[in-house]
């Protein structure tokens, strides 16, 4: 059974910008370097199949992205110092195709949901999106570490995540992607971020 494809999404597009970038690919998954990075080390784990969100992956495409996700946590952690991971469950997407970011980010989750503490929810890790998708066919989830909240989707907007990283990283220029990608000298700074992720991961394989 060949898999799902849309010809109008970028992400189903193997010649895209987007999957041009390719750090790795495995049968139902390609990992890239964000086009349009946040920070240097922002990386997407994206499945071939044209699927909404991680909360609608099979069990066994979520046990093929797990492997992806520890995997390019450790790369991140280790050759950045610290690691954290987001993604918008159709709330908030501008793509709507899959697509987890794994990015360099310490801090604390106040920096990034400074409102009441009742709009998170600790979970202990991301088997637990499945069941919050079934429940509300939605959902925002983030981590720094190994610390996993989900977030009160009534705040969900689009570029949720991305505008709220970015402020908390420092570039605040960088969550709007589609300015990004009309501003020159922002995506010249992220063609040598790409690079020097692309030497790193390299090194970081050989290294193992």
């Amino acid at each position: 059974m060949q898999p799902k494809k849309r010809p109008d999404c970028p992400h189903c597009n193997s010649a895209s910008l987007a999957l041009e970038r390719s750090l790795k690919e495995t049968e139902n998954f390609r990992v890239v370097c964000d086009v349009h990075p946040l920070t240097e080390g922002h990386l997407l784990i994206i499945p071939k199949q044209h699927i909404s969100c991680m909360g609608a992956f099979s069990k066994t495409l979520f046990v093929e992205f797990d492997k992806l996700y520890q995997l390019f946590s450790r790369f991140i952690s280790r050759t950045y110092g610290s690691v954290s991971s987001f993604e918008h469950g159709i709330i908030g997407q501008t793509v709507f195709h899959a697509h987890v970011h794994v990015l360099p980010y310490h801090g604390q989750s106040e920096t990034i949901i400074p409102e009441d503490k009742d709009k998170l929810t600790s979970i202990q890790d991301l088997t637990e999106v499945k069941n919050a998708f079934r429940r509300e066919d939605k959902y925002l989830v983030f981590s720094i570490a190994d610390s996993f909240w989900l977030v009160d989707t009534h705040l969900g907007v689009p570029r949720f995540f991305r505008d709220r990283f970015a402020q908390a990283l420092g570039h605040p220029e960088r969550g709007n992607w589609k300015q990004m990608r009309e501003n020159k000298t922002l995506m010249q700074q992220a063609s040598v971020e790409i690079t020097k992720v692309k030497t790193k991961w390299s090194k970081f394989l050989t290294n193992q």
